[in-house]
């Protein structure tokens, strides 16, 4: 049964979980070793979920970890790979090139104040709006207590807010297209960071 539900999951969780890793360790190959790393490591531990009330939060915690791995071995080779950006500025073949451009400037705007957030508050932030996990769910991921997670999105809201680039797109947007232009955004580095 958790081995069906566990194949499942991979299956259909790769997408988002790749989606996940792009955007905390800001590289799309670095996030493609650590999401295979992880899936890996989720399917080699898979007899251990009988004792999780929920795999989901259980699996993007293998992820997050992953990443942090990732992280602590690849910082300092980091400065010497060639970047995503001929892959980030891909035509989506469903938008025409005045909408694609709006959505790739909004989308790289966010982006770059979500690479602004230190990593204890770019984490949550990622799962909770990029991977839809729950405060509950984000904090058994993670490993903290859930007050320790909203206060963490709590901070990470107000810096977002407080960013000019993303105020400077609210302005731009007016404030009734405030929010579709940062959705826009969003569902832009979603679709280019998923690869479709």
């Amino acid at each position: 049964m958790v081995e069906a539900q566990l194949a499942e999951w991979l299956e259909e969780g790769y997408v988002p979980s790749f989606r996940t890793a792009c955007l905390i360790l800001g590289n799309r190959a670095d996030a493609e070793e650590a999401v295979q790393e992880a899936f890996l490591r989720a399917w080699r531990f898979r007899d251990s979920l009988a004792d999780v009330p929920s795999i989901r939060p259980w699996l993007y915690r293998v992820v997050v970890n992953s990443c942090y791995s990732k992280l602590r071995r690849e910082i300092p080779h980091r400065d010497r790979r060639a970047g995503d950006e001929p892959l980030a500025h891909m035509a989506a073949a469903d938008v025409g090139p005045e909408s694609s451009a709006e959505r790739g400037e909004v989308a790289d705007t966010v982006l770059a104040a979500l690479a602004r957030l230190p990593l204890s508050l770019r984490v949550p932030v990622v799962l909770r709006y990029y991977a839809d996990l729950s405060e509950r769910d984000i904090a058994r991921a993670i490993g903290r207590r859930q007050g320790t997670v909203k206060s963490r999105l709590h901070e990470a809201r107000r810096r977002l807010a407080a960013d000019p680039a993303l105020s400077a797109l609210a302005v731009f947007g007016g404030d009734a297209d405030a929010d579709a232009d940062i959705d826009a955004g969003v569902g832009a580095v979603a679709g280019e960071e998923a690869g479709s």
